[in-house]
């Protein structure tokens, strides 16, 4: 089994072997060295972040061997990385390996990776289960900087606001960041001071349905059915260049409901309303079971619906250490233009 694994992750980096160095000549050190669910092992995947090698097993855990065979194959290919192996076989995903000591330090130590010569907070381990950059939205940041230089960005569902700093990098005159989760919008702080910003992007935290619909210019009322809402900010009306939605698969709160399957529309029309004439927007939907024409179908009738039809629209795939077999990836991301 370690021998056709072996024979796996070799082909898959070779795979690589034009895309490694052009991604380390623009100074990016992250990225997917093994897409297990293409390359032959699904449920496992194997990224590099900076100084890390990231092993992370889904469906079952990985045995020793195979783990130590892991470690050696990239430690000939790429020297002087830190091997971080994190189980998520379990329930809900959850990290449920143990590590050793030296191993749970070296995870938890906090770093920097590189993209697009944008620095990232990153570390192996902490308190939530996902890392803090996903990789798969490389080309998505990628073209935000494209469009960023001297314009205004709203970026939705910022999580560690990985899309608000590169826009910032870029050049953007004016960066909001809006997510609920503290932690989050914390490690999103750290990455704005760890790059030399001309213009400091700005963190709201806040249910992104509330924050919408007051940028929006409908605006949020303090009741509704009778019910207080819970706290939230109170924000000026205002519309942007470049929004970003990036939209978990499902979440519920008293302000609305997210539901990337059955209702794409309910989180995308206030967010469409947030784009200002002339703007674009770029959205993302990353069920893997939602079908893109389907999807960019629902998209353009929503945009219609709300007397702001979609004038163009342009599909951004993942890059090459993303590899897909029909051309048709799970991460399904499009940039639409008023």
């Amino acid at each position: 089994m370690t021998t056709s694994l072996i024979a796996l992750l070799a082909a898959a980096f070779e795979a690589r072997a034009s895309l490694l160095p052009t991604l380390h000549a623009e100074n990016t050190d992250a990225y997917r060295l093994f897409h297990g669910s293409v390359e032959g092992r699904p449920g496992l995947t194997i990224d590099r972040y900076g100084e890390l090698l990231v092993i992370q097993s889904f469906h079952s855990p990985l045995q020793v061997t195979e783990l130590d065979a892991i470690d050696a194959f990239y430690a000939e290919r790429l020297p002087g990385l830190v091997t971080i192996w994190n189980d998520r076989s379990q329930v809900n995903s959850r990290i449920g390996n143990a590590l050793l000591p030296t191993q749970l330090d070296a995870a938890m130590l906090p770093r920097v990776m590189h993209e697009i010569d944008v620095s990232y907070r990153i570390q192996g381990r902490h308190a939530g289960q996902d890392p803090w950059l996903f990789l798969d939205l490389r080309a998505a940041r990628r073209r935000v900087m494209q469009l960023s230089a001297g314009k205004s960005v709203l970026n939705l569902f910022a999580y560690t606001c990985g899309v608000g700093t590169a826009a910032a990098k870029a050049g953007a005159e004016f960066v909001i960041n809006v997510d609920f989760a503290e932690t989050s919008l914390a490690v999103g702080k750290e990455n704005a001071q760890l790059n030399h910003l001309a213009h400091r992007p700005r963190f709201i935290k806040s249910d992104a349905f509330a924050a919408m619909r007051q940028f929006a210019g409908i605006g949020q009322p303090e009741r509704v059915r009778g019910k207080r809402m819970p706290p939230f900010p109170k924000i000026e009306a205002r519309q942007f260049d470049l929004v970003f939605l990036d939209p978990p698969r499902y979440a519920k709160s008293p302000f609305g409901v997210v539901d990337l399957v059955n209702d794409y529309s309910s989180v995308f029309k206030p967010a469409w309303l947030c784009v200002a004439e002339g703007g674009a927007m770029i959205a993302c939907n990353n069920v893997a079971e939602v079908g893109r024409d389907v999807w960019i179908d629902q998209l353009q009738r929503s945009a219609a619906k709300a007397g702001r039809p979609v004038r163009e629209f342009e599909w951004i795939l993942p890059e090459a250490d993303f590899p897909s077999h029909d051309g048709q990836p799970p991460l399904k991301t499009v940039l639409l233009r008023l």
